[in-house]
């Protein structure tokens, strides 16, 4: 039997190893802020992608994909920049900037490729949903990108104490906060809302986070809700590849939130897939 106080962990030592990560290097904090500002000209940002090669060849490739299809192939960054739109090149900024950030820690339960594949499907989908809803995608697909950074932050700081909540998880068939509490005595939740409050990210993409287990908190954000939604609808679909995902319990309160129909839902299934499919081949 596992004597979880040997893994215990308190919300203010996870505060402190935040503040030692490695910041987000100065052009990468500056393009993410750039970008939530709704009258960045795809001009701008394009003159800030020109300073990454990362990115500028992910831009290409994306805009060059077959789910773009263009007739004839995109040779330049301006070219790339004005087929794929100013949301969707943001969005592959804000992909790349983060993926990019946390290293890979020691800890072999943990499937960092299934779970950048879920956060990315998770923003796709987010951002189908908010337009379904008419809302500001750019929140909607950063939302979703960052609803789970908490278990980065967690792995990252604490690879041996993870290690140990995945085993407990897999033992017990628990979810993945009560096991997190479980052994840890606190959970991604709370990490990933002190990593975007030192990280400055707004107060929407914050309630997201804080929401997104459960979306019926009084004054949250109704991006709480979506995030709560897509998050369930990726498990649903199985685009993290993980063959120990779980369906959440899904909230009745998000659910009438969103107010969305059948015909709705079922494109947001296609689009999902589809566009998750593209950018899976090109940055995960």
């Amino acid at each position: 039997m596992t004597d979880t106080n040997e893994f215990k962990v308190h919300l203010d030592d996870v505060i402190s190893k935040i503040k030692d990560l490695p910041t987000l290097p100065e052009v990468a904090m500056e393009m993410l802020q750039n970008l939530e500002d709704e009258d960045s000209s795809l001009d701008m940002v394009t003159e800030k992608i020109a300073m990454d090669h990362s990115v500028t060849a992910k831009l290409l490739k994306l805009a060059n994909s077959s789910y773009y299809g263009s007739n004839s192939k995109v040779v330049t960054l301006q070219q790339a920049t004005a087929m794929l739109g100013i949301k969707n090149v943001k969005n592959l900024i804000r992909l790349t900037t983060l993926s990019n950030k946390f290293p890979t820690a020691s800890c072999p339960a943990f499937n960092f490729k299934a779970f950048w594949r879920h956060s990315v499907a998770t923003a796709v989908c987010a951002e189908l949903i908010s337009r379904a809803l008419h809302m500001k995608h750019d929140f909607a697909f950063t939302a979703g990108l960052l609803h789970d950074i908490g278990r980065l932050v967690l792995v990252t700081c604490y690879p041996a104490n993870y290690d140990e909540v995945l085993r407990y998880k897999l033992e017990t068939d628990c979810p993945l906060l009560e096991a997190e509490r479980s052994i840890m005595h606190i959970d991604h939740v709370d990490a990933g809302l002190a990593l975007a409050i030192h990280w400055n990210f707004s107060e929407a993409v914050c309630d997201a986070i804080r929401g997104h287990h459960q979306p019926e908190q009084e004054n949250l954000n109704v991006l709480a809700s979506v995030i709560h939604i897509a998050n369930a609808i990726v498990h649903a679909l199985d685009l993290s590849d993980d063959e120990n995902d779980m369906l959440p319990l899904l909230s009745q309160a998000a659910w009438d939130t969103l107010g969305l129909g059948e015909a709705d839902y079922l494109s947001i299934f296609r689009e999902t897939e589809m566009r998750f499919d593209a950018l899976d081949q090109i940055v995960l």
